[in-house]
């Protein structure tokens, strides 16, 4: 189902959603164009007009591919991997690919959503406790699932959607100044994952809308 046309990604450098999806883009070798939308500059450019009408809910990560646009980024990684050849990021094992749905959902919707720009401007000075309290109490329920299923990686010796969504997360954990020494599976996880080229040219220090002062 491959086209000529690139597919393009509306995100935010910093944006752990978008982030997800440069790393299955980089993991299936898929050349996509990048369009910046900045979640602090002019009041939060999500909230103009013009990306209102590529994502009604005013986040990123967008993406429009084959003449759709798909506006949450494990829709969107599902798409790719049913789409797309290079390595599935969904095992073909029943058992396995539920694992791997999971701990993505686990991160997805359990963790990060408490850290949204849009949440944390409304906590103002306590943000910093809000955002260790929820990303520890998720890392405490994260940890011992990852005890039972990884291998090299968070489920099994195959990379896959969840690890998409690990790195990111613990990212996330290491700016609010969370602990991680308490967590061993999920930091010896993430320091593999960080050495995977696909991981290294998404990260946040290396985007187009990087500020100079964070780029790598």
């Amino acid at each position: 189902m491959a086209t000529q046309t690139k597919p393009i990604l509306y995100g935010y450098f910093r944006s752990s959603c978008s982030w997800r999806v440069r790393i299955a883009f980089a993991l299936k070798g898929i050349e996509y164009d990048q369009v910046p939308v900045n979640l602090i500059q002019d009041g939060g450019q999500q909230h103009t007009k013009q990306f209102e009408s590529v994502n009604p809910m005013k986040q990123v990560p967008a993406v429009k591919i084959d003449g759709i646009t798909l506006c949450q980024s494990l829709a969107v990684i599902q798409y790719i991997d049913e789409t797309r050849p290079g390595p599935r990021l969904l095992p073909a094992d029943p058992k396995t690919r539920a694992q791997v749905r999971m701990i993505s959902d686990l991160i997805a919707s359990g963790i990060q959503p408490v850290q949204n720009l849009s949440v944390l401007q409304k906590k103002g000075s306590e943000k910093e406790q809000w955002a260790q309290h929820f990303i520890n109490q998720g890392f405490q329920a994260l940890e011992p699932i990852l005890k039972q299923t990884a291998g090299k990686y968070c489920v099994g010796d195959e990379i896959s959607m969840a690890d998409t969504c690990l790195v990111p997360q613990v990212y996330n954990a290491e700016r609010f100044k969370v602990d991680l020494e308490q967590f061993p599976t999920i930091k010896r996880l993430n320091q593999t994952l960080l050495e995977m080229e696909a991981f290294k040219v998404s990260h946040p220090s290396r985007q187009p809308d990087t500020p100079p002062e964070l780029l790598a």
